[in-house]
């Protein structure tokens, strides 16, 4: 039996949330980094790997993905040795937990490279176009790894509850149809997605959409049609889904929307309203949060090196957090340069965003898919709407024929049409550090990842048994819900409505499947 070593890639937010969650396991541990920033990877290796006072090993550290690919390359070479070989710096999986941009570019790189057999948990989206999606999945089509994605919705014990109480209790009946609202949170949609690096469209004219809310797309699908035993099949049956609309709009990010009172600012730091606006960086970085003593997220997204400035005085890094909310760029500023990076302290009205702040999907599926056999289509609407006091609290409604069901991230209630009762289901308790990080979707995603890949090495397990089993979903599956949310965002650049059978096959025929 052998204990199970994974390379984390990104030491930024995701990165730290995953090595948390596998920390608990019993099973695996971070056994390298690959970072390019060296604060980072140096923090990083000190909390998860080597500690406080001990230092890296030779293939525990590296600048990048590409030096591990170049150093795991070379050591197969050495030792005719691959991962399912072990080895004293072999590893058994890795975390791609990088920018959106770059997971297409790193998946490539190790189908390239021959390293197909080490398994890979993918931070979502997997790409940022339906052609690269494909190309992921035409490469890894017969891999003999387990292959996972950052859907962390499907892994917090309330949304494992809820999709049980739906499927298998039916304690609704059959359902009609599903209403989901992802509230992002004013001022949270400003930090990630107006002055964030999740600010613009892709090349494909895809945003905030895929950036934020692919995982609840995957969540409804998931919810209403994806079943156990046909996750991991070649050719699911299940080809029911019918139409796909969109609508949405950047409502409120924008320079016409601009208070005449600021004047011609550009940045909080210079504005005479500032300390009046909601937006405020100054207010929201600064005010309710570093003065309260909260050095974490979003703060260390500012400023990495937070906990160094704070441990020198409160003082220090108070004037640390200032300082960096005061860059800013102007007119002389190339757009490369202004594209690459996020600009905290920039007002909000005069930022190069251009992704929805407001947007709705409404999905629809043919008749005679109900598990009762009748005959009936259903639908399921998502809003995603940065306008709101909660923060990705999301919240729903399901409705079937004998009842509904309510539900946000801490509860869900039942209600009955025979007896007219209303009844709260107990949601499973967890600790709360489990709790803060997605309901406990990434503890369960990292668990689901590492008994998949224990199953593999450690008990003999073929791997679409221990995907199906473990992951739940099918690298099929992953594409397939990726696609519905490309196939959203073209309906609402368009203005259409796209026929999902048609449109699908067309996309499969160009990728040559």
């Amino acid at each position: 039996m052998r204990y199970l070593k994974l390379l984390i890639i990104g030491a930024g937010s995701r990165g730290n949330a995953y090595a948390r969650a596998i920390a608990t396991s019993s099973k695996a541990s971070v056994y390298a980094v690959a970072e390019p920033d060296p604060y980072k990877r140096q923090i990083f290796g000190q909390r998860f790997i080597w500690g406080e006072d001990g230092s890296p090993k030779a293939g525990q550290e590296f600048q990048d993905w590409r030096a591990w690919i170049e150093f795991e390359t070379k050591r197969r070479s050495a030792t005719g040795n691959g991962n399912s070989e072990g080895g004293e710096n072999g590893l058994d999986g890795l975390l791609i937990c990088t920018l959106d941009e770059t997971h297409i570019e790193i998946l490539s790189a190790i189908s390239k490279a021959g390293l197909q057999d080490i398994h890979v948990l993918c931070e979502k989206p997997l790409a940022l176009s339906v052609a690269d999606c494909m190309s992921v999945y035409a490469a890894r089509k017969n891999s003999p790894s387990i292959f996972s994605i950052g859907h962390v919705l499907r892994y917090s014990p309330h949304n494992l509850l809820l999709r049980r109480l739906i499927r298998e209790d039916r304690v609704i009946g059959d359902v009609v149809s599903i209403e989901h609202t992802e509230p992002v949170g004013f001022w949270h949609f400003a930090h990630s997605y107006v002055r964030g690096n999740w600010r613009r469209t892709t090349t494909d004219g895809d945003g905030s959409l895929l950036t934020k809310s692919c995982h609840d797309l995957d969540f409804i699908l998931w919810l209403l049609e994806q079943g156990e035993d046909d996750g991991c099949t070649d050719t699911p049956k299940r080809e029911t889904l019918r139409t796909i609309f969109s609508s949405g709009h950047l409502t409120q990010f924008h320079r016409d929307r601009k208070p005449p009172a600021a004047g011609n600012a550009t940045n909080c730091h210079s504005c005479p309203i500032e300390k009046d606006c909601i937006y405020s960086a100054v207010r929201i970085y600064r005010d309710q949060h570093l003065a309260k003593g909260k050095r974490g997220w979003p703060v260390k997204i500012v400023c990495p090196d937070i906990e160094d400035s704070y441990k020198t005085s409160p003082a220090s890094a108070d004037d640390h957090l200032l300082n960096r909310l005061r860059e800013d760029y102007d007119s002389s500023s190339t757009p490369e340069q202004v594209a690459s990076r996020p600009w905290y302290g920039r007002c909000v009205w005069e930022c190069d965003n251009d992704v929805c702040d407001d947007q709705v999907v409404t999905i629809t599926w043919d008749g005679n898919v109900l598990p009762s056999g009748s005959s009936g289509g259903r639908t399921a609407t998502f809003h995603m709407i940065s306008h709101t006091e909660e923060k990705t609290d999301r919240r729903g409604r399901i409705y079937g024929i004998h009842g509904e069901i309510t539900y946000d991230t801490k509860t869900i209630t039942v209600y009955s049409f025979e007896t007219r009762q209303r009844s709260v289901i107990e949601v499973p308790k967890m600790p709360p550090e489990e709790e803060k990080a997605h309901g406990g979707g990434d503890y369960g995603l990292a668990r689901a990842f590492i008994a998949a890949v224990d199953a593999v090495v450690n008990q003999g397990w073929e791997v679409k048994k221990a995907q199906r089993e473990y992951v739940g979903c099918s690298q099929e599956d992953i594409v397939r819900t990726h696609a519905v949310v490309f196939a959203a965002e073209e309906a609402r650049r368009e203005e259409k409505i796209i026929k999902w059978k048609e449109w699908w096959s067309e996309k499969l025929k160009e990728a040559g499947k």
